[in-house]
């Protein structure tokens, strides 16, 4: 599985901040303005658009900084940065692979940050290519059960639709993997079901992870926290297992 969602769950239940919901507004308002630029302002045409405005709204992003968003995109906005993707290749600690997602509107200041991170929490930026090759695109869809839902019935469904992989969590929240060019088909299938799906978007998954000790762990979870506090950096992804994380994480914060 991807290990991405699990970290994103982690992070979820510790709560965010003022300062880092209106961090992470900065981000989706990112998203949504590359999205349209690239795709335009429709979301039903647009599906990284929409996948962008689903996210938005599923953190309380305001309705109107989503319309200005896309109007900045699209080109029927003032004040729209030209930002540049790249995915930065890195190495942490214990040898643990990073991808790095970054919009920015300018290179060096980012690459810059990112490796002072890596430098100082014991890792090192890579050459395109290094790291790319361990992690496979994928789709990823998380449904919540609601009241009476079996999360066995969730899963077939979803495999009837074309997914690659599913797991059910300790809670019940069920998990759901697709070739990246099937996402939009396996989530328009299942909401036409009326699956409660709370999350949808591209990843990127580990083709094997690495298991640490708690004390490595740790020095990986912080690495990410650090990148992800750079407004440059949209997404972080690692080949860490991440069994335990969420313990580890109590106990840091």
């Amino acid at each position: 599985m991807s290990g991405h969602s699990k970290w994103a769950t982690i992070k979820r239940k510790k709560g965010a901040a003022d300062a880092r919901r209106g961090q992470l507004f900065t981000k989706l308002t990112r998203e949504i303005t590359v999205s349209a630029r690239e795709g335009g302002g429709d979301p039903e045409s647009n599906f990284r658009l929409r996948l962008a405005v689903q996210r938005a709204r599923a953190e309380n992003m305001p309705l109107d900084n989503i319309q200005r968003a896309i109007q900045r995109g699209a080109g029927g906005g003032e004040g729209g940065a030209n930002f540049e993707e790249i995915m930065y290749e890195a190495y942490g600690p214990h040898g643990v692979a990073v991808l790095v997602q970054a919009l920015t509107d300018n290179r060096n200041r980012t690459v810059a940050e990112i490796r002072s991170i890596f430098t100082k929490g014991g890792g090192n930026l890579g050459e395109t290519g290094s790291v790319a090759w361990m992690f496979d695109p994928r789709g990823l869809i998380l449904v919540e059960p609601g009241q009476g839902d079996d999360p066995d019935e969730i899963s077939l469904a979803a495999i009837d639709a074309g997914a690659e992989d599913v797991l059910v969590d300790d809670e019940g929240q069920v998990e759901i993997v697709t070739a990246f060019n099937d996402l939009k088909h396996v989530q328009d299938t299942l909401a036409a079901q009326k699956i409660n799906i709370t999350q949808a978007e591209r990843t990127m998954v580990p083709k094997t992870t690495v298991t640490l000790e708690e004390k490595g762990m740790e020095q990986i979870l912080r690495l990410v926290e650090r990148l992800e506090e750079l407004d440059d950096v949209q997404t972080v992804y690692t080949n860490l297992d991440l069994t335990g994380a969420e313990e580890l994480m109590a106990s840091m914060s």
